[in-house]
């Protein structure tokens, strides 16, 4: 009796582990877990940003190394994506599908100052396909505090001036060649890196 007991005991601890394990995972917005932005919430994101988001979640680049291509985006439950570029962003953006935006920054690529500074991609310009480098795309997309800063840069760069949406559509529409040339270029390190080791 108490061996039945005991076994009937186990196999209900075991299903009701998983439902509680799925009832977890559920909690929230539908993201998964392993894509969810790992830091805490943070209401005031863009203090001492850099030092709070060094690193891109999705590629694993130094943000302050590519700092006039960053993103950040501050998500309405206050967690925080911070990445290197409009690439990584939009890959951001597309696994929290349900957690919306509060407000998303970008580098401004147009000013003096190192690092440069965050500005809100809604009042900002994107510059596409300008011979500016680009960074973690084949298509060069920098972003400038506005549409006359955009218009100074094309002077020299060329591209075209367009907004976040018709950016963020661009780098949708490009990612699977940016995908291919970003695996191309990481097998060629560590390929070169293999070789010095010999």
């Amino acid at each position: 009796m108490r061996r039945r007991q005991f076994l009937f005991t186990a196999s209900a601890i075991v299903p009701m582990a998983a439902l509680i394990s799925m009832a977890r995972a559920a909690e929230g917005d539908g993201t998964p877990m392993q894509f969810m932005p790992k830091a805490p919430k943070d209401p005031k994101p863009l203090e001492r940003e850099l030092e709070k988001y060094p690193k891109c979640p999705y590629c694993g680049m130094d943000r302050r190394q590519w700092h006039h291509s960053r993103h950040l985006i501050h998500y309405s439950d206050d967690l925080v994506d911070g990445t290197c570029s409009l690439h990584c962003a939009a890959v951001g953006l597309a696994l929290n599908l349900d957690r919306g935006p509060q407000a998303i920054y970008a580098a401004d690529f147009g000013a003096t100052a190192e690092p440069k500074p965050l500005v809100n991609v809604d009042t900002a310009a994107y510059l596409l396909g300008s011979t500016l480098p680009p960074t973690m795309s084949k298509v060069s997309n920098m972003v400038f505090s506005s549409k006359e800063a955009a218009e100074r840069a094309q002077k020299d760069a060329g591209g075209t001036i367009v907004g976040f949406d018709q950016a963020l559509a661009a780098a949708y529409t490009g990612m699977a060649e940016d995908t291919v040339m970003i695996r191309k270029r990481r097998a060629e390190r560590r390929a070169k890196a293999s070789q010095q080791g010999h």
